[in-house]
């Protein structure tokens, strides 16, 4: 199972599309920065690391923790199809040998006996005597296993979103609460957080750089990216998984799998979320392989004080390209991606600091703070971010305005209640605007 569109053949073009797109370029290739003490965080410490999904985005999770601070070691590999595991465990064996790795004192031990396969698979990776969990399968299941992982008194480092619909939402949030109780650190994927270019452009917008906010824009459009085909013998619900980009159970739709980071942005710089959504979309592709998701979405969201925010985006080939995030106040612009104001590039203050990886980054701060004893958990942010793109959703499909408390209370549970292999799991039906209730 994997977690963001980067398993294999669909992540790379994912990553080669932030790489090449000129509008986003700003926002891949600035780099975060590391605390001043260090290239790493410190502390002696045993990260003991158990992976849940195996997939693209699970392989490069597990490869950035051990790049991310001292006395690393992953002990335990969890998914739910053995092939998958495999490839990741090969990857991550060969990277042991990685001058860095090694230098950092970290490991990768994984015997045959902390290898588990199935649909089970998170159950025995949080048993089996590890300290910090990643969570990157499919968002359908992050419910259940921030659930399972916290009650266990696990520290989570877990990719975005944390849902497909309110209820699993509200279970997140109870979650984040939880954590809170029980002193845990709760890390999110949610990487532009900890990108040294978006955490000084947001301190000079939450300073008053721009001054009142009165709107924003947030886009991720680009071409139609992957689909997993189904072969003989592949029951409904192994071919969903292994497909798990087109079906809205599984991936929330992309505007929540996908375009919740710029989505996040916006609710960054505004400190707060939305309060009500009126948006539209819609489905051209008539290829079955691509389940049943959109193509386009254009959401209206409404801020606290009736301030309006355009987020807009498509997967549709041969269209023209565009990742950005953008803020208007009452002194001027900001695009937050390209870190300028009123046209100027944002100068750094933290002149002291190594710049590194964002993806690197957001472990080395979740461990330091493991460490230090006051753990960080942004559990409450990425959840508000994942349900705001839920709330976009919610009125696309039904052509209807959902308010925060529509989306949040509302009866919509997409996860099936008990998951067999040999199941019956049919596809749903394409949402239809004006006939798709709201639930």
């Amino acid at each position: 199972m994997t977690n963001q569109p980067h398993d294999q053949d669909a992540g790379q073009s994912r990553r080669d599309f932030l790489k090449t797109s000129g509008v986003a370029a700003g926002a891949a290739l600035t780099t975060a920065l590391l605390p001043s003490g260090g290239a790493h965080a410190a502390g002696s410490d045993t990260i003991k690391v158990g992976l849940i999904g195996c997939g693209g985005r699970g392989t490069g999770a597990a490869t950035d923790v051990l790049r991310a601070a001292k006395n690393v070691h992953i002990v335990a590999l969890g998914d739910a199809f053995s092939d998958r595991l495999s490839s990741c465990r090969r990857h991550l064996t060969e990277l042991a040998n990685d001058e860095q790795v090694k230098r950092l004192d970290n490991k990768v031990d994984v015997p045959e006996g902390r290898c588990y396969v199935g649909l089970d698979a998170y159950k025995k990776v949080i048993d089996s005597g590890v300290n910090y969990v990643i969570l990157a399968t499919p968002p359908g299941f992050r419910p259940l296993h921030l659930q399972a992982a916290v009650a266990a008194g696990k520290n989570v480092f877990t990719e975005k979103p944390v849902g497909v619909d309110g209820t699993g939402i509200r279970k997140v949030l109870a979650v984040y609460e939880e954590a809170n109780k029980k002193g845990l650190a709760i890390g999110a994927g949610t990487q532009r957080r900890h990108q040294v270019g978006y955490i000084e452009t947001m301190k000079h917008i939450h300073d008053g750089a721009i001054g009142d906010l009165v709107g924003g824009r947030g886009y991720w459009m680009q071409g139609i990216l992957w689909f997993r085909p189904r072969t003989q013998g592949m029951s409904d619900l192994q071919w969903q998984m292994r497909n798990w980009y087109n079906f809205v159970w599984l991936c929330g739709d992309h505007i929540v799998e996908q375009h919740v980071h710029n989505i996040d942005v916006i609710n960054w710089g505004f400190r707060t979320h939305p309060v009500r959504a009126v948006g539209m979309g819609y489905r051209t592709r008539t290829d079955p392989n691509y389940g049943h998701i959109y193509d386009f979405f254009a959401i209206d969201y409404e801020f606290p004080h009736g301030i309006h925010t355009l987020s807009m985006c498509r997967q549709i080939n041969g269209c023209e390209n565009n990742v950005s995030e953008a803020l208007v106040g009452t002194k001027g612009m900001c695009q937050v991606n390209a870190h300028t104001i009123n046209g100027k590039r944002v100068v750094s203050r933290l002149k002291d600091r190594q710049a590194t990886n964002p993806y690197v980054q957001e472990h080395t701060d979740l461990i330091e703070s493991i460490r230090s004893g006051k753990p960080n958990n942004e559990l409450k942010n990425v959840a508000e971010s994942t349900l705001t793109a839920i709330m976009g959703r919610m009125s696309a499909y039904t052509g209807q305005a959902v308010t925060w408390d529509q989306a949040l209370n509302t009866r919509e549970d997409l996860m099936p209640e008990k998951l067999d292999w040999d199941m019956k799991l049919p596809i749903p039906p394409v949402a239809q605007p004006g006939k798709t209730p709201l639930i």
